[in-house]
């Protein structure tokens, strides 16, 4: 046994802090509350711990058996004793087991004797518990009982002070009724003085009325005569008004038929442009084919000139040999001669010498005929020459004349264009000018180019459009399971428009707000339809920036040029954005230029409350409002509310705009001539896409967004409804957006909406649906847009609305 306990180690203090742990539960916290007390009664008369460590050398005679000290009293630990006697370690040799043994045995007692001390405590703190609880409860027994005598006795003096409240109130009555006859005596008497004296102020008075009443009788009279004048006169502005109106009428009608005309125009000058054009095609042949024969008589006429020079130089060689011939001839003949003379040869060499001049001769005839020949040859050539050159002439002339045409037709075919454009701007401008007259709101719609990602695999075109004059830029069909449905806006754009052919068909209605116009401009349709695109663009590139910035280019523009006439202008600019129905500002300057009320689910924080002013202006409270005055400081803003706004990645978009972008320029112009002061609005607003979650697979944040997202434009459908059936009721609350888009939609504003709409074959559906929402939109009458013109006072300050 004890060879075992030799060859056992020695045990850590980590295992002693073992096994204390593996005590119960409620010893430990008994021995928590122990080590509380301890440090509390530090005070109290105890016996020290270190008595007990003075005497562990007295053997069995001084064994600790209970809680009694040496002395015969309770021993009580302190919390440093405690600490101590937990961390107490075994001093003893490395073999030395008795020691150790020894040491652990009294170790032991030593904690068994703070147990017991532990649980003393224990037992006299719930002695002491059940004391305090029946002190309690006998204490709330007697505050019971004292409140039940002090309830009766509180009703008994109320009993008591209700009845003095009432006699108080009888002998009051009785003293009032007593001064009041005192009081009614005295002022009987007072009246009967003043009633003596009045009646002679009064005939004094009545008889100063009676002048006055004549007088004002006679300045009544006045007064009918110039309103029977003034009624007059409005009865006959009526009739002019009246004639007036008909004028216009007429004017309208008489444009209409103007219009159609120049549609008649149009048509005509269409169909003669064709014809020009055919005709102009045919005569580039005719000249195509003429240069050609002319190409050819010139090379005729080289052959020509060429074969004529041979010629030539061949007649040159008969003519040397005739007259070398003919040298030969008479060098013979004056031979014969001499041989005729001095020798008198014979007649055979005569007759030899005669054939042979005979043969010369016969030879010398044929080489006049080839030289004959050559000549009519030569001939012929040359009148081949001059037939060339004239023919040459003729097509030179002719390609003048046809070059003197096309010139003339394409000079007409000029013409044609500018008046077929100034036609285009003169029914624009008629168009608009019925809108206004009516109210409606303008819709404009845009087809966005088909991506790689779309399904371009299949052979035929979902949209088409139509190409009749009535419908020329105006009209869009769409293709659904073989059923075709058209649809007519106030303007399409193909897929191939450019960002600046969009803008130039808004610049007017951007002026409008520099004239003292509200105007509001809103994208619409499904996501991934292009809409940022189409109102932000990407303003790092100057060809692809969107209606954003290029309508505040013309803004700042026009407002520096019409400085000249002694305009002035001061703008303000905001933005924010409706994310879950929470309005952010995205030109806050808070937390490096995030709002403090995004938190991660997006709600919480300071609400921005909208507030619509009786004079039609709306504002947003506490909203950042920004003083601009150049497209620099613009266009930082537009980044800043770029990098802040909501985006996210979904099944149908890479980066999808997850809330309403709406950006408020405020236009305050004063003119130091005419005192005159305008106050426009222009608000550019990019809606979130509308998707289907069977497609866009949202979840999580990207789920709620898309719930939020769909409601507000159903409540924005909502209203467009109610605006067509023209209730009395227009449910402008049941969303931020159509609050704050309230009077856009309702009062007196120059509205337009972008349907944008995507030509993907699966997106069909919901390009259709948008369609027939931009189609109600296009039939809503809303107010007559009314110009915010005022003249200059003292006090001009720029309106928030």
């Amino acid at each position: 046994m004890a060879s075992r306990n030799q060859n056992r180690p020695p045990r850590s203090p980590a295992t002693k802090k073992d096994n204390m742990d593996e005590a119960p539960l409620d010893k430990r916290r008994k021995i928590g509350a122990g080590r509380i007390l301890g440090t509390r009664g530090v005070g109290r008369g105890r016996q020290a711990f270190v008595a007990i460590n003075n005497q562990q050398d007295l053997g069995s005679a001084s064994e600790i058996t209970g809680t009694e000290g040496p002395e015969g009293g309770s021993i009580e630990f302190t919390k440093e004793e405690i600490e101590a006697l937990l961390n107490e370690k075994i001093r003893a040799k490395k073999f030395d087991t008795k020691g150790k043994m020894e040491q652990m045995e009294l170790h032991i007692k030593k904690l068994k004797l703070c147990i017991k001390w532990f649980q003393q405590r224990d037992e006299g703190q719930l002695v002491e518990q059940g004391k305090l609880q029946n002190a309690l409860a006998c204490a709330e027994k007697k505050c019971a009982d004292t409140e039940l005598e002090m309830k009766n006795k509180e009703e008994g003096l109320n009993i008591i002070i209700v009845e003095l409240r009432n006699s108080i109130a009888s002998l009051q009555d009785k003293l009032v009724k007593e001064e009041s006859e005192k009081l009614d005596v005295m002022d009987s008497y007072t009246r009967e003085k003043e009633a003596r004296a009045a009646v002679e102020k009064v005939k004094g008075s009545l008889s100063e009325e009676l002048a006055r009443t004549q007088q004002e009788k006679l300045n009544a009279n006045q007064k009918v005569t110039s309103l029977n004048d003034m009624y007059k006169r409005l009865q006959e502005y009526n009739t002019s008004l009246q004639q007036y109106n008909s004028k216009l009428q007429t004017d309208l009608a008489m444009a209409n038929e103007s219009l159609k005309k120049v549609e008649k125009e149009k048509l005509a000058i269409v169909e003669n442009l064709s014809t020009l054009r055919g005709h102009y095609n045919s005569l580039q042949e005719q000249l195509t084919s003429s240069r050609a024969s002319q190409d050819e008589a010139v090379k005729q006429k080289e052959l020509l000139g060429n074969e004529v020079q041979c010629l030539r130089g061949e007649l040159q060689q008969v003519r040397d040999d005739r007259d070398r011939q003919v040298m030969q001839v008479q060098a013979l003949a004056t031979e014969v001669e001499k041989y005729k003379e001095s020798t008198g040869k014979s007649f055979i060499e005569l007759d030899s010498l005669t054939v042979k001049s005979n043969s010369l001769e016969e030879t010398c005839s044929s080489q006049r005929e080839q030289l004959r020949i050559i000549q009519h040859q030569l001939a012929a050539a040359n009148e081949k020459l001059k037939m060339a050159d004239m023919s040459a002439s003729e097509t030179r002339t002719e390609f003048e004349l046809q070059k003197g045409v096309v010139s003339e037709l394409q000079n007409r075919l000029a013409d044609a264009e500018l008046r077929i454009i100034e036609g285009e701007n003169l029914r624009k401008k008629l168009h608009n000018t019925i809108l206004e007259l009516k109210g409606n709101i303008r819709v404009f719609c845009r087809v966005r180019p088909l991506l790689p990602e779309d399904g371009a695999g299949s052979e035929t075109s979902v949209i088409s459009f139509p190409t009749s004059t009535e419908t020329l830029g105006r009209g869009i069909d769409l293709t659904q399971n073989g059923q075709t449905y058209p649809f007519t806006f106030d303007k399409v754009f193909a897929h191939d428009a450019t960002q600046q052919d969009v803008f130039v068909e808004i610049s007017q209605l951007v002026q409008s707000a520099l004239d003292g116009y509200k105007v509001c401009i809103f994208a619409y349709g499904q996501t991934g339809s292009g809409k940022t695109y189409t109102m932000m663009g990407r303003p790092e590139f100057l060809d692809q920036k969107g209606l954003i910035p290029r309508s505040l280019e013309q803004i700042f523009q026009t407002s520096q040029s019409l400085s000249a006439q002694g305009w002035k202008y001061k703008m303000q600019a905001s933005m924010l954005e409706i994310y879950n129905e929470t309005i952010r500002d995205l030109l806050t300057t808070r937390s490096g230029g995030l709002d403090v009320t995004r938190t991660e689910n997006g709600v919480g924080g300071k609400q921005y409350a909208i507030k619509h002013e009786a004079n039609g202006n709306t504002h947003v409270s506490d909203l950042t409002i920004v003083d601009v005055s150049s497209m620099k400081e613009i266009s930082s803003l537009l980044q800043q509310a770029s990098h802040c706004r909501s985006v996210g990645r979904t099944q149908m978009n890479e980066q999808s705009s997850r809330s309403h972008l709406v950006f408020t320029l405020r236009i305050c112009g004063v003119n130091e001539g005419t005192e005159q002061q305008v106050q426009g609005v222009l608000n550019l607003i990019d809606l979130a896409g509308s998707e289907r979650l069977s497609k866009s697979m949202s979840t999580g944040d990207r789920l709620k967004e898309t719930q939020a997202i769909n409601k507000s434009l159903s409540s924005l459908s909502d209203v467009i409804l109610a605006l067509a059936r023209k209730d009395d009721h227009v449910p402008y609350r049941n969303s931020k957006l159509t609050y704050l888009l309230q009077p856009c939609l309702g009062g007196d504003s120059k509205t337009l909406m972008f349907v944008n709409i995507s030509p993907d074959p699966s997106s069909v559906g919901e390009s259709i649906c948008s369609l027939r929402f931009a189609a109600k939109v296009n039939a809503c009458e809303i107010g007559i847009p009314r110009r915010q013109t005022t003249m200059r006072t003292t006090d001009s300050r720029l309106s928030y609305g």
